[in-house]
């Protein structure tokens, strides 16, 4: 599963291919979309939960809140059924999702939306290498050192004028983060914590400076 985007999207992956996926792109819903999909695709592979013997979700980068929801729901959901969860970058998904979807081999970059007018980004020699990233900057802090090359995301897509080769496509899905993980795995390669990559501070802070309030 993956809330670091705009898309809440979950899988089931049985080891060899994906059996079922579901996902809805709407960035305000994160909470309320996860569960029911989750629900949805259980449905359509006709499996329970109790089935299912490990847990992919994608640790980010992305928005503090609702890149949390699926962090927490993972690690509910693994420790309620006493299974492993591994994190996985969100744009390594991407990024093999522009290998498996579109036929993009690389090089190329890929960019998701960081509000504030700036782009998640990394860059891959290839959809399973990333050599560069993930970081956290402006479009035009970046258009240079990305010139020429295609750049895959939401973040691209908003971005015409510092990004003009976008490609799609532009949100992560679950299959291809449950595939490349399967992939890793299988070969031994020891995936990422479940910890949430956030590359900047969250928008809402405590406030420094409190009001003091004396008695009448």
């Amino acid at each position: 599963m993956d809330t670091a985007t705009p898309a809440v999207t979950v899988a089931l992956h049985d080891g060899t291919s994906v059996v079922a996926e579901s996902g809805q792109v709407d960035a305000r819903r994160h909470g309320e979309l996860l569960l029911p999909t989750v629900d949805r695709v259980l449905a359509e592979a006709t499996t329970t939960l109790d089935a299912v013997t490990g847990i992919v979700v994608g640790v980010g980068p992305g928005p503090y809140t609702g890149l949390r929801v699926g962090l927490v729901t993972a690690a509910t959901f693994a420790s309620a059924l006493s299974v492993p969860v591994h994190g996985l970058c969100t744009l390594d998904g991407l990024a093999y999702a522009a290998g498996e979807e579109a036929g993009i081999t690389g090089p190329f970059a890929v960019a998701t939306d960081a509000r504030r007018k700036e782009v998640y980004w990394a860059r891959y020699a290839d959809p399973r290498t990333r050599t560069g990233g993930p970081s956290v900057d402006r479009p035009a802090d970046i258009a240079e050192e990305l010139a020429g090359l295609p750049v895959v995301g939401a973040g691209a897509a908003l971005y015409p004028d510092f990004f003009p080769d976008a490609r799609g496509p532009e949100h992560v899905s679950a299959g291809a983060l449950a595939a490349l993980a399967a992939e890793r795995l299988t070969a031994g390669e020891k995936l990422l914590d479940p910890q949430p990559l956030y590359l900047r501070r969250p928008d809402a802070q405590v406030p420094k400076n409190y009001k003091v309030v004396t008695p009448k």
